[in-house]
């Protein structure tokens, strides 16, 4: 509905008395707004308030805890970082052949040692032995591990990589070396062999650690 312009327009003195004589009406509009500005500062301090009580519950919340700082842990970080280069060199080989890094560090192991049995694998890449079976179970499957007997012992089985095996060994530790060096670009050579250095020192504890924990198994 169209209101005409007659009907809106205000009458001269009537203009005149809005400019000269206080607005009540606008008055109250404005105290409206004022107060509902005041209200909804008060809203926000109170959502701060409570914002700042939750951080502090959470804060309190670890009091009386064990506490553990994860991006100082050392083993949460080498974790971490053995996670993100393995997902990163996995792009090589996870859609275009199917396999995944279980089978993919069992084929890197075989490709290099051939004839080892399943729990040899394991050792090596200090992965689950109910893992490393089903990796290959699945790799057998495929056609590209095959086992066999061990010499005259025809109790034990070996594995090795089949043609097929070898064909994605020999495509994939290009990929990964390539991926190795730039990972390793920002050292210089000292610092590479500091690194080599630190990590086979840290094997070494792990390894003493270990044959320590199973000593103490053992003697119940």
């Amino acid at each position: 509905m169209t209101t005409s312009a007659s009907s809106t327009a205000p009458h001269p003195a009537s203009a005149t008395h809005a400019i000269s004589s206080p607005d009540h009406s606008a008055s109250g509009a404005d105290a409206a707004v004022d107060q509902a500005s005041l209200d909804q500062a008060s809203l926000g301090q109170a959502s701060l308030g409570q914002a700042s009580l939750g951080q502090a519950s959470l804060g309190q919340a670890a009091v009386g805890h064990a506490a553990l700082d994860l991006e100082q842990f050392l083993p949460y970080r080498l974790s971490v970082l053995s996670n993100r280069v393995s997902q990163c060199i996995a792009q090589a080989y996870a859609e275009r052949f199917g396999i995944g890094i279980t089978e993919w560090r069992v084929i890197a192991v075989l490709g290099r040692d051939s004839g080892l049995s399943a729990n040899a694998v394991a050792e090596r890449t200090a992965m689950d032995k109910v893992a490393v079976s089903r990796a290959v179970a699945r790799l057998l499957e495929r056609g590209l591990l095959q086992r066999d007997t061990h010499g005259d012992d025809r109790r034990r089985s070996v594995l090795e990589l089949s043609e097929a095996g070898y064909s994605i060994y020999d495509e994939v530790v290009p990929v990964a070396r390539g991926y190795e060096r730039r990972l390793l670009a920002p050292l210089d050579e000292a610092e590479c062999a500091m690194l080599d250095h630190l990590l086979a020192k840290l094997l070494d504890a792990t390894e003493r650690l270990h044959a320590a924990a199973d000593e103490q198994a053992s003697q119940g």
